[in-house]
C-alpha cells in the first residue's frame, strides 16, 4: 500500500509548478486572422496573365512551330494546287473561278503581311524618335532637339485634332533656345492631348478588368479577360500615339511591356498600393471577390501606364507620368460603392 498521502483519495490532483507565470488571457496565443495581409487580395488574374505573355518561348519551341507551319504551309499549297489543276480538268469554268477566288486569297494575305510589316516599322519609328529625344536632352543638343520635332510634325501632319497644337509649336519654338524647353513645349502641345486620350482608354480597360473580375465566377474568365482587355488597350495607345500596330506588332509590343513589369517586379501588388486603394478600409468593407477586381484594375492601369512610356514618342519632361492611384479611382468611381471616393483630390 503506497503512502503517498492522495493515494486511496478520488479527485483532481493540484501539481504546483514553480517559476511559471499563471496562464491569462494576455498569455494566449494569437487567433489567426483570415483577413490577415496574407489573404488580401493580389490581383492573381493579372500576375497569372502577365506571366503568361511574358514568358520567352524556348528555343525547341520555336524550331518546333517554325518547321510544323513550314510543312503545314507547303502541305496545303500543294494539295489546293492538285485540287485547282483536277478541277480544271473536270469543270473548267468551275476551275478557273477557283483560280480566281484562290488568286484573290493569296493577294489578301500578301497584303496582310505588308500591313504586319508597315505596323513593326512604326513601331521602330516611334522608338527611334524616342531614343534620340532621350539623347538630346541628356547632351542639351539643340540642334538634335529640333531634328526631333521636325520629326514629330512629321509623324503628325494628319491629326487634325492636333493641328491648333502644331500651330502654336511652330509659332513658339523659334523662341527656344535650349533643347529641354524646345522639347517641353513639343511635348506639351502635342503629347497632352495624346496623353488625356490614352489615359482614357487605360481607365477604360481597368474598369472591364474589375467587371469582370469581380461578377463572372467561372474559372479562368479573369484572366482570358484581363488578358484580351490588356492586349487591346496596348493596340489602342499604340494608334493613339501614331503606332498603329498590327495583329502581330500588338503581340510583339504586349510582350515587351510585361516583360519589363516583370523584370521589375511592377505586376506584384504591394502594400502601398493596397493601401491608396483601400481608401480607409474600402477593402475590408468589400467582398473578396470585390477586392480582386479592384486589384486587377490597378495591375491593368500599370500595365496601360507602361505601354504609355513604351508608346509615347517623347520620354516625360514636363508633364507628369499618370498616377495608379488617380486612374484606379477614376476608373472604378461608382462601381463598388465608394471605389472613386475622393478621386477629385487626385
Amino acid at each position: 500500500m503506497s503512502d503517498h498521502p492522495t493515494a486511496g483519495k478520488r479527485g483532481p490532483v493540484l501539481i504546483e509548478l514553480e517559476d511559471r507565470p499563471a496562464a491569462g488571457p494576455d498569455l494566449a496565443p494569437p487567433v489567426p486572422d483570415a483577413d490577415g495581409a496574407a489573404d488580401l487580395p493580389q490581383g492573381r488574374a493579372m500576375q497569372r496573365m502577365a506571366q503568361l505573355a511574358a514568358r520567352p518561348p524556348s528555343r525547341l519551341a520555336r524550331w518546333f512551330w517554325g518547321l510544323a507551319l513550314t510543312l503545314l504551309g507547303a502541305v496545303i499549297s500543294v494539295a489546293a494546287y492538285d485540287f485547282v489543276t483536277d478541277l480544271i480538268t473536270r469543270a473548267p469554268v468551275l476551275g478557273y473561278a477557283v483560280t480566281v477566288v484562290t488568286a484573290a486569297l493569296l493577294l489578301v494575305l500578301l497584303a496582310i503581311a505588308f500591313r504586319e510589316a508597315a505596323a513593326f516599322a512604326r513601331l521602330g519609328r516611334i522608338d527611334k524618335l524616342n531614343h534620340a529625344a532621350r539623347i538630346a536632352l541628356a547632351e542639351e543638343d539643340l540642334k538634335a532637339a529640333r531634328d526631333v520635332v521636325a520629326r514629330l510634325e512629321a509623324l503628325y501632319n494628319g491629326r487634325a485634332a492636333l493641328d491648333w497644337g502644331r500651330a502654336r509649336l511652330a509659332e513658339r519654338a523659334p523662341e527656344q533656345f535650349d533643347a529641354s524647353s524646345l522639347l517641353g513645349l513639343a511635348e506639351t502641345e502635342l503629347m497632352a492631348p495624346l496623353d488625356a486620350a490614352a489615359r482614357l482608354e487605360v481607365e477604360a480597360a481597368a474598369r472591364q478588368v474589375a467587371t469582370v473580375t469581380a461578377l463572372v465566377p467561372i474559372a479562368l474568365a479573369d484572366v482570358v479577360a484581363a488578358m484580351t482587355s490588356n492586349l487591346r488597350m496596348i493596340r489602342r495607345i499604340a494608334e493613339i500615339y501614331g503606332g498603329r500596330s498590327g495583329t502581330l506588332g500588338s503581340w510583339r509590343l504586349t510582350r515587351a511591356v510585361l516583360t519589363h513589369l516583370v523584370a521589375t517586379g511592377a505586376v506584384a501588388i504591394g502594400d502601398d498600393m493596397i493601401g491608396s486603394l483601400a481608401g480607409g478600409g474600402l477593402l475590408s468593407k468589400l467582398s473578396r471577390r470585390f477586392g480582386e477586381g479592384v486589384v486587377n484594375g490597378a495591375l491593368t492601369a500599370r500595365v496601360g501606364i507602361a505601354a504609355m512610356e513604351v508608346c509615347r514618342p517623347l520620354p516625360y519632361i514636363g508633364l507628369h507620368r499618370p498616377s495608379v492611384t488617380a486612374l484606379v479611382r477614376r476608373a472604378l468611381t461608382g462601381l463598388f460603392g465608394q471605389g472613386g471616393e475622393n478621386s477629385a483630390k487626385d
